[in-house]
């Protein structure tokens, strides 16, 4: 698998000769008809337990271009959180297992149900209390800042996790490029609203379209990111192409994908999964293993391709990054 030219060494060979090595896959979809609805999200934290040769289906999308390399050591990508000292899991498991509740609630089939879906002349409306509105285009986006990679931590709310080589640019450059009023509090976010393209929209799983939120201070913290690609590649539509939001220390689902929107508000806006069960999904969904979510613990993981649990870590693992951002804040209130 080859990159564009991006005058590095960062080629999708590489990539995957530094992933966690191939093995037998688990027949996952038999055992997620064991479960439906919130008894899914328990059942799926042991998935991964036991593996079988069952081959899935496997997308593949052109080489993201303009990747280019940040320049920095290994030690400073590491100090800064842009890169994680674990085995990144392997391509084909981030392209099947999935959740896009817009195409449908099964992880499993999700990149076959997302297939062929057209991103072709998509737009990114940002607005709101900013002094240069704009429409940005997917090529727009990415010059706004050069592509780069960060290998980050994914924590399913779950139980799951993953580790993913996101491509992408640093959100704080397209509010940087929108100039924010200072009345601006919070970044909303809205995916696209097209049920004939997104047949999970004509069910009532959730509200929609999905949308999601921030505090402008997270949204602005270098951690933050908009992602385009993933292993050196185009970002398929089942992990939320063209464009998505990747916040590493918080909780999946506050990962919006296929975003059409983007508006600055004073007031803390709504997000799908709060709306959905307030008591269950906070606004902030930092990861916290020491607040259990109220259906199971949060004190451990199953990281996808492996057997056996590991500790779940504080902000996922970037506590040193950013818990400076609610240092006055009591987290087991503000979930």
């Amino acid at each position: 698998m080859d990159t564009a030219d991006t005058g590095n060494d960062l080629s999708g060979k590489e990539l995957v000769d530094e992933a966690t090595p191939w093995s037998n896959y688990v027949n996952r979809r038999q055992l997620l008809k064991l479960a439906v609805g919130g008894t899914s999200v328990a059942a799926t934290a042991g998935i991964y337990r036991w593996f079988n040769p069952t081959r899935q289906f496997m997308p593949s999308t052109d080489a993201l271009a303009g990747l280019v390399d940040s320049g920095l050591s290994r030690d400073e990508l590491l100090v800064r959180g842009w890169l994680v000292d674990e085995s990144m899991t392997r391509e084909q498991d981030i392209l099947t297992y999935n959740n896009f509740y817009e195409f449908t609630t099964d992880k499993v089939a999700v990149a076959k149900s997302a297939e062929g879906f057209d991103t072709t002349g998509w737009t990114v409306e940002v607005g709101g209390m900013v002094h240069t509105p704009r429409k940005f285009t997917i090529t727009d986006l990415k010059d706004l800042a050069p592509l780069e990679e960060r290998v980050y931590r994914m924590r399913c709310v779950e139980a799951w996790s993953m580790v993913i080589p996101w491509n992408g640019i640093p959100l704080a450059a397209l509010i940087a490029a929108v100039d924010p009023m200072a009345e601006a509090k919070y970044v909303a976010f809205e995916t696209l609203l097209d049920p004939e393209r997104m047949p999970g929209q004509k069910t009532s799983v959730l509200d929609w379209p999905y949308v999601e939120g921030l505090t402008i201070d997270e949204a602005m913290h270098p951690l933050a990111i908009l992602a385009m690609g993933i292993y050196g590649r185009e970002l398929p539509p089942q992990d939320g192409a063209p464009v998505r939001l990747v916040v590493p220390w918080k909780y999946g689902f506050k990962g919006i994908k296929s975003i059409v929107k983007i508006t600055l508000v004073s007031d803390e806006p709504p997000t799908t999964w709060n709306l959905r069960s307030p008591r269950e999904y906070g606004f902030y969904a930092n990861v916290n293993p020491a607040v259990a979510h109220p259906r199971w613990s949060q004190a451990t993981e199953q990281r996808i391709g492996e057997t056996g649990r590991r500790p779940t870590l504080p902000f996922n693992g970037y506590e040193a990054q950013v818990a400076s951002l609610y240092a006055d804040m009591d987290l087991a209130e503000n979930f």
